[in-house]
Parts: C-alpha cells; structure tokens; sequence
C-alpha cells in the first residue's frame, strides 16, 4: 500500500530527492571504479611483445616460495615475485632442441642499455637471435655482424632520430660504447625499447656466462603436446636447474616477459580493494547524513501521515520504498558511469608509472552488480536509520514534533557514537607501533573514517556545543550574526548535517595530503644528515665512470649506490647497495651497535633498526634475479627512511639486478673543484652532478602517487556532499526567508545571516576535521619514523585544503540562496 505513496511522494517531491540522487550516484560510480581496478588485477593478463611469436617459452621461477604452517596444523604454500628476471642454463635450450615435437628454439638475454632520446627506464639489449621470439622483420639495413652494430626496434628508432648509417653513444653497465645502426624493423614496442646486437656481442654485455632469460620454444605440431614433452624434461632429474624452470604459454608469457606485471596485479588488487573499501565507507557516511537531512526536511509531511492513521512501520515502509527507488536509478547510472571512471584511473595509474601499461583494463560486470547493490542497500537502510526517529512518535505528538524539531540524540546513537570514539582512538593509538607503509596506511584511514563517523553520531551535540562558544562573538553583529545565533542553536541537526561532509572532507584531505609530506620530510632529514658526500654524480652511472672519478687527483673515496628490492622470506626489503671501502666517508647511517667498518664483503650487512635482527644474525634473502644469498649483521642503523632497510655489498647485489648501472657515486672530493669532476664524466654524455640531499632518494613514489590519486577521489565525492547538502538545506528554508522577509528583515539581512551560519559550519567543520588529522597523523608520523619526525604541513597546501572548502561552502551556499530570495517575501 506504501510503495505507491512512495512513488507518488518522488514524482511531487523532485527536488528534495535530487541530493539523495547525486550522492548515490556518485557514490555508485566511485565503487564500481575501484572495483574495475581490483577486477583488472584478478582477471588481468600482460600481452607479450618480445614473446609474440613463441607458443611456449622457458624461463626462470619467478617466484619465491615458502611453507607456512598455521595453529591448527594447516599448511600454505604461499609465493611471491621476484622484481627482475631469474636466468637459466643456455644449455637447456640445446636439450630441448632434441625433442621430436620442437621445431626450433631461441634464446633470448637483455642487459641495460641507454641511447640518447631514448627511455630512461625499459631500455634493453638483446641479441639479433631473439628477433624470432617476436617475428621482427627488418624495414631497412641488415642483420649486426659486428661487435658495434645494432638493429633498433621502429618505436626507438622514432624516439631517438636515429636512421641506419646513424651513430651514437650506447651506455651499458660496463660503460659508454659508439655504436652504428646497421638495420631498423618494421615493427616497435609499445612499453620498451629493444636494441639488438650480434648474438654473442649480446651474451657477453649481459654478462651472464653460460646463462639466458630466456628459451622460447616453436612446435613442430601440437603446441600441447610440445609443452608436455618440455615439462617433462625439466621434471627430468638431469635437466633441471636451479631454481627449477618454469614453461609458460598463452598469456603468461607476458608475465614471464615483464616480471613486474606480477607486482602490477598485486598494486591494482590491493588498490582496488582500499579505495573501494574506503570510498563504501565514505559513500555510506555521505547518504546517511543526506538521507538524515532529507528526512528532517520532511518531517511535517511525516506528522500529517501519522496524524492521519498512518503506522510508524508504514511510513518507514514508504521512505524505505523512495529510497530503493532512488537507490536502483542512482545506482544503476552511477555503475555504468563507473566503467569509464575505471578505465581513466588505470590510464592515470599507467601514466603515474604505477603499474606496467601493458596491463590493460577489464571492464567486467561483476563491479556493475557489485555496486548497485552495495549502492541500492547504503540507500535503503541510510534512510531506514534516518527514519527511525520520525516515525517511532505517538500520532498525536506528531504534529507538535514536526514543529518543534529538537536536538534530541537518542541512547543508541549515542552509544554508538561513544564506541566509534573508542575504536577511533585505539586505531589512533595502534599507529604509534606500526612503522611499515603497508600496515600504517589503512589503519591511518579508517582512524579518520571512525573519528568521523563519531562525529556524525553525535552530531547535535557537537553542533549545540559548537554554537555555545560561537554564539558570543555572532551576537555582535546586530541583525546577521544574531539571527544566525538563534537559527544555528534552534537548528542543530540541521547545522550538524553540514558540519560532518566538511569534517570529512578537511580530514581526509589533510590526512592523504600531509602523510606523505611528513614522510619524505623525515626522509629527507635523514639523507641530508646521513650523505657526507661532497659531490654526488648520477644516474644511470657505468662502471667506467667511476673509475674515471676515482682517478680525479683530491678525491678520496668514491661509493656506487645502487637501489633494489630483496625478499627475506616473504617481505620486501628495500636495499641499497654499496662499495664498502671508505663508507664512512661518504654515508652516516645513523649507526647505534656494531660498525660499518665491518662491512666488508658480499657475506655482510648492516640493517636497519626494528626488523628484529641484530649484530651477528644470519640472514637469509632472495636476490632481484631469484639467488639465494646469506649475509651476516654487522651494523644496526636508525635512517631507515633515508636509507632502506637493509645495505650490503655493491658486489652482492650488482650481478643480480636486471639494471645494475648505478644510481648514483658519493663522492668525497675536499678541496677538489666541481669542475674537474665535470671534465672527467665528459666521455659519459647525460652524466653530472646531482643535488646532494636527492641522493639516496628511492625512486619508487609509487605510494605517493596513489595517495595523490586516491586524495582526488574522496575529495571530489565529499566536496559534492558538502554542495549537495548545504543547497539541500537552504533550499528548503524558502518559507522561513520569507517570514523573515515579512516582518521587516532586508534581503541582505537575510543573505549576510546566511553567510555568518555558512562560516560558523566552515568553522566548526574545518576546526574538527584540523583535529582528526593532526591527531591521526601525529601518531602515524611518530610510527613511521619511529620517534625522529613529527606531523608536516605545508602551508600552502593547508592553505588550499582550507580554502577549498570554505570556497566550495559559499558557493553552495550563495546560489541557492539567491533562488531562495529571488521570489520575494510573499511567496513563502
């Protein structure tokens, strides 16, 4: 009976619903693009290019593996990428020629390799033979022949201008060479430029002796069968190498081509999952309040209903029945909006250097389904919980209620309200303890989202209290800031309907914002107190620059860093690797027990603090290309965000990273000048001296990056409730203008009262949002830099935070306002 009321009360109420709709909406689109992310990173597969032509290819375990056992005996086999390619045995390639079902085999090895104009990251050498596994064919000139003649891909023969008969000056780890393009393909790559040498020049650069990245193998019938016969051999007890080889066809052969692909899939999916956790949440806290206001809006409605006969469990009923109505519009829109919004954040994401762009996006339905029911059901009980309170009246009391509207919090809300404070601050207090980024992050968030989610429980306490303190300085203003007093204090549900979206806003903004600022300002303290270094020479640095400062008269020590990742276990280390003589020259690791003067070899390391070990542990770790390595402690340091979390031997790491060029030279030169050092790397065009704070600064900002993303996001929906709900309110304030208008109060007078109740809801909302952030990130800041940094906030970017949100409360506040007054005092 109620439903067709509620259909009915939509078709005559348009305007009092349009909020509800445009948060739904939003909120739909939103869940459906995180889902579309986390989609991606399920279903998602890397297309080869350098691998298109071979149906089977062999490569190395790219993975590292580990046996978990639980507390009730269970066991998980659990594994995890490598960050480069694992090599293997090239005389594999030779036995797996000798099976009947392989036509032929190629075998492909890469090492770094720069040209001028070219990329400055997926840039590699390969050898002519590998040209098969992709099925180039040459556009112009000839196959290499000679040590100094190469074949460039057409993508990077674009890029860097160069034609055959060109020359150019090719860096590789071992130095700078001159090479002559003799040949140019048909074809080019789209996320990598490929430089092909003569086969055995190219074995001989990638330095690998008696190894190759990879086999690609062509059948001579049935791919199937041929990739059986090949896993049988490497199951082979004399075929197998170690790690033990892995046979790849269809679509992993893109993973096996692009190792960090694997990684990829591991950012979208927990991408996905975090932002589509925290925009529901956000999306929740929105519709709520702008079902709440919705509902206050309407309560003479309501009391006329009850008044007429009409039960409580009727008339939640009916607004139960708008709010799937609205729900399953809003949601079905905003769904199929989402898809687009998916495919923009994985093209914001690419373009971030975030993930690889050979992952492309999978637009599916399930994040369509997904979000139209969390949207549908967000709906439906937001405004079930808004209706509560409404509808539990006696009829006879109804009407009177609708008039009077208290403030009143009822007993569960509150009680609700005082949990979510409890949870709050024991998340808050957590952050103290976590000093990971991966741990710290979402803890971080949802601290905001359940501070703000008290605030919103006990909102007409909040704003009451609120209204108190500020309801002195408002009364000096005669007539605007008066009247303000009075409407906010008789009005403090519908002052605290506000108040919560700009809360939200101002402190999720201050928080995604100054979490990385207070970071890389710890970590930037820490490398500028940790590099002693008078000079510092980068990137991309070969072997043969070094030795050419080094032999600069007046320098002292020269240390080659080089940054990767290892695994120890499971985990993820961030390493930098060193030359260990004269360290203490050039890097002030913070060192608190044992000495860097004892690094002196690949068997020895120095950790940072907090990762359980200490001096003499014996550690354990996988190398970027799968090598197992065992190191021993001999320094503890405390500059864990300037420095990673562990340092080993430049001779450790560099063999076994895909790029081991270095990323910089700490160079400790007293007295020697700038320029000798210039006139020294001249042979290594685009090398010279770097800032020297930036040094030891990782490259991976990938975090940063998809906070920025994440900031724009959450900003952008709540930044839409804070107009939604402010033209929400004041459009429903035509009747109370005009009585004002009627008994002798100016069109200004009314605007100027608008505008003080405006600043006191941007007052109150930007002082409470402050709040929550400084004491989220107060503790997160403590945790991350484990006591040595505080919470950092630029000014300007406050000032922007700040600013955008009263400039978005005005506005929201103005336009409406001037329809509101535009009819006139009679009108009401």
């Amino acid at each position: 009976m109620m439903f067709p009321i509620a259909v009915a009360t939509l078709r005559h109420r348009k305007g009092g619903f349009v909020g509800a709709l445009i948060a739904l909406f939003c909120a739909a689109a939103l869940v459906t693009g995180c889902g579309t992310l986390l989609v991606t990173g399920i279903l998602g597969s890397v297309k080869p290019e350098r691998f298109a032509a071979a149906q089977i290819v062999v490569t190395g375990d790219q993975n590292v593996h580990a046996t978990e056992v639980s507390g009730k005996g269970k066991v998980k086999n659990k594994a995890k990428p490598v960050s480069d390619h694992v090599w293997v045995s090239a005389g594999l390639a030779d036995q797996i020629r000798t099976l009947p079902s392989v036509k032929a085999v190629a075998t492909e090895v890469l090492f770094a390799a720069y040209l001028p104009g070219g990329p400055t990251s997926d840039s590699f050498g390969h050898g002519w033979e590998s040209a098969s596994l992709s099925r180039l064919t040459l556009a112009s000139g000839r196959a290499p022949s000679a040590p100094d003649e190469v074949v460039l891909d057409a993508s990077t023969a674009t890029a860097t201008h160069l034609r055959v008969g060109s020359t150019a000056p090719l860096r590789t780890a071992g130095g700078t060479m001159p090479v002559r393009v003799v040949g140019v393909t048909s074809q080019g790559f789209a996320s990598q430029a490929a430089i092909y040498f003569d086969t055995a020049e190219a074995r001989m650069l990638a330095g690998h002796d008696g190894l190759v990245d990879a086999i690609g193998v062509f059948p001579a019938g049935d791919p199937d069968v041929t990739a059986t016969d090949v896993k049988s051999l490497l199951s082979s007890a004399d075929a197998g190498t170690v790690p033990a080889p892995v046979v790849h066809t269809g679509d992993s052969r893109g993973a096996a081509e692009f190792p960090d692909s694997a990684n990829a899939s591991v950012r979208l999916i927990s991408m996905g999952a975090v932002l589509g956790g925290t925009s529901l949440i956000v999306a929740v806290l929105v519709v709520v309040g702008t079902f709440a206001l919705s509902i206050q809006q309407r309560q003479r409605e309501i009391a006329v209903l009850r008044a007429v006969a009409a039960t409580g469990k009727q008339v939640r009923k009916m607004i139960g029945g708008e709010a799937l109505a609205v729900g399953l519009a809003a949601g079905v829109a905003g769904a199929f909006a989402g898809l687009p919004l998916g495919a923009w954040l994985h093209g914001e994401f690419v373009s971030l250097n975030i993930i690889p762009a050979n992952v492309p996006v999978v637009l599916s339905v399930f994040p369509v389904f997904a979000s139209v029911l969390a949207t549908v059901g967000a709906g439906w009980a937001a405004a079930r919980i808004s209706a509560r309170r409404a509808t539990r009246i006696r009829p006879v009391e109804a009407l009177g209620e609708a008039e009077l509207k208290p403030p009143r919090v009822s007993v569960v809300r509150a009680l609700f309200g005082v949990l979510a404070i409890a949870g709050a601050a024991v998340l808050t207090a957590l952050l103290t303890a976590l000093h990971s980024d991966g741990a710290s992050t979402p803890v971080c968030f949802n601290a905001v989202l359940l501070w703000c989610v008290a605030l919103a429980l006990l909102g007409p306490w909040v704003a009451r209290s609120a209204v108190a303190v500020l309801g002195v300085p408002l009364r000096l203003s005669r007539v605007g800031g008066y009247l303000a007093a009075n409407n906010l204090r008789a009005a403090a549900p519908r002052l605290a309907s506000v108040i919560t979206p700009l809360t939200l806003m101002t402190a999720m903004a201050c928080t995604i914002l100054f979490s990385q600022t207070s970071v890389a300002d710890a970590a930037t303290a820490q490398r500028a107190a940790g590099n002693v270094a008078d000079y510092v020479v980068g990137s991309k640095v070969p072997a043969g620059a070094a030795a050419e400062v080094k032999a600069v008269p007046g320098v002292r020590t020269v240390t080659q860093v080089l940054h990767a990742t290892v695994r120890t276990g499971l985990n993820d280390r961030n390493v930098l690797g060193v030359t260990p003589a004269g360290l203490g020259d050039t890097l002030d690791l913070g060192v608190t027990a044992g000495s860097v003067g004892s690094l002196t070899g690949p068997d020895t390391a120095a950790a940072a603090l907090g990762q359980g070990y200490r001096v003499g542990s014996q550690v354990s770790m996988t190398l970027p290309d799968g090598t197992p390595a065992r190191v021993t402690i001999v320094a503890l340091y405390s500059r864990q965000l300037g420095f990673g979390d562990l340092v080993v031997a430049h001779s450790l790491l560099a063999p076994h990273v895909d790029v081991p060029l270095d990323d910089e030279l700490l160079v400790k030169a007293p007295g020697v000048e700038r320029a000798a050092l210039v006139a020294a790397l001249k042979a290594e065009p685009g090398l010279g001296i770097r800032d020297r704070v930036r040094a030891q600064a990782s490259s991976n900002d990938a975090g940063a990056k998809i906070g920025y993303v994440t900031l724009g996001l959450i900003v952008a929906f709540t930044a839409i409730a804070v107009v939604n709900t402010l033209a929400m309110s004041i459009s429903d304030r035509r009747r109370e203008f005009a009585a004002l208008r009627l008994t002798g109060a100016t069109r200004r007078q009314v605007q100027r009262m608008l505008g003080w109740e405006t600043a006191t809801a941007v007052a109150v909302g930007t002082a409470l949002g402050l709040a929550v952030a400084v004491a989220v990130l107060t503790t997160y800041a403590s945790g991350m830099t484990r006591g040595t940094g505080g919470v950092s906030m630029p000014p300007g970017a406050l000032a922007a935070v700040v600013g955008g949100g009263a400039v978005l409360a005005t506005l929201a506040t103005w336009v409406p306002a001037r329809a509101a007054l535009a009819a006139g005092p009679g009108s009401g």
